[in-house]
């Protein structure tokens, strides 16, 4: 526990040196401080004040796939807590040339104090975070992105007191975004409804998941093939692009699919008034989200962006 002016701040102690690469490896205890944590990072930063939990402590960043808000985030929280980030291009590393995972993980671990890798492949990050004897973050795998989903509770949170009994309603794919929203939620006890087309449901390894954890908080887990049903007295809504990085091949297919998904006035209409839109951007104006939504009175995905730097900070500090 730290004390910074008159503002109480406890570190999650039990992930210290540990790995953050799902959030269904963590206790729900975790995710809450963690969100909680985020939320006393970002009021002490909005009063100018930047603990230097981190001084003298270097993350190191691997990019497999282009980045805006994650590489930001995580430079600018480093740099916040008092530590550095290094940026690393998987292309302008010997990985990008054929040396193994198992190799790097053991040389980058004499190097730094942690990882935090943006891949293509989970079971790759997996890999590496088996090898190295630093902590691993993941910034966003094919099947996971916990530090979003950190992020996006964090935003709720934010804006309406508290997480616990409120519904959240998911449209659009069932895919990394989704899987760590799902989890998340049913670590914080709230309800989330899920609306994709079939063939592009979450997985069910993942829903069993966060139905066992929701058991356990109170919260609720559910998929549906109907937007309307999901989205009906939300508290929160959100969605998230059609085509992720990788997926372009699938485009046309996809859109065809997806008819019907787009969150518009119609389908927000069924949401509480006073409900939140949420994305985690880039978004696709038009496609998954009509502009008067995501332009609206009641968009809040530029919060939701800015607390990816606080979510962040607390996984870093928590962590390192």
């Amino acid at each position: 526990m730290f004390m910074t002016g008159m503002q109480e701040m406890t570190l999650v102690e039990s992930l210290k040196g540990e790995d953050l690469l799902s959030l269904d490896k963590l206790e729900t205890e975790e995710v809450t401080g963690l969100i909680e944590l985020g939320f006393i990072l970002k009021k002490l930063a909005k009063e100018g004040r930047y603990p230097k939990l981190l001084s003298g402590k270097i993350l190191g960043m691997i990019f497999e796939k282009h980045s805006t808000r994650t590489r930001i985030s995580f430079e600018s929280g480093m740099i916040h807590l008092g530590g550095h980030a290094m940026f690393m291009n998987s292309r302008d590393l010997q990985i990008g040339r054929g040396e193994s995972v198992r190799d790097t993980a053991h040389v980058l671990s004499g190097y730094l104090d942690a990882i935090m890798i943006r891949a293509n492949r989970h079971t790759m990050v997996q890999e590496l975070a088996d090898e190295a004897a630093i902590p691993v973050i993941n910034g966003l795998t094919d099947i996971y992105h916990p530090c979003q989903a950190l992020a996006d509770l964090l935003t709720i949170r934010e804006v309406k007191g508290g997480l616990e009994g409120r519904k959240i309603a998911y449209v659009g794919d069932g895919n990394n975004v989704a899987h760590s929203l799902i989890l998340a939620a049913a670590h914080a006890g709230m309800e989330i409804a899920v609306a994709t087309p079939e063939g592009y449901e979450p997985s069910p390894d993942v829903m069993e998941t966060a139905t066992a954890i929701a058991g356990k908080t109170g919260g609720h887990v559910s998929w549906t093939s109907e937007p309307d049903a999901a989205v009906d007295k939300a508290d929160a809504v959100y969605t998230d692009v059609w085509t992720s990085m990788g997926q372009e091949e699938e485009t046309a297919a996809r859109v065809e699919a997806f008819k019907g998904f787009m969150v518009d006035d119609e389908m927000i209409a069924r949401a509480k008034p006073d409900f939140m839109f949420l994305h985690c951007l880039p978004a696709h104006r038009g496609e998954e989200v009509a502009a008067s939504v995501i332009d609206g009175p009641n968009s809040h995905v530029f919060r939701q962006a800015e607390n990816r730097l606080h979510a962040q900070k607390a996984v870093l500090a928590s962590i390192m």
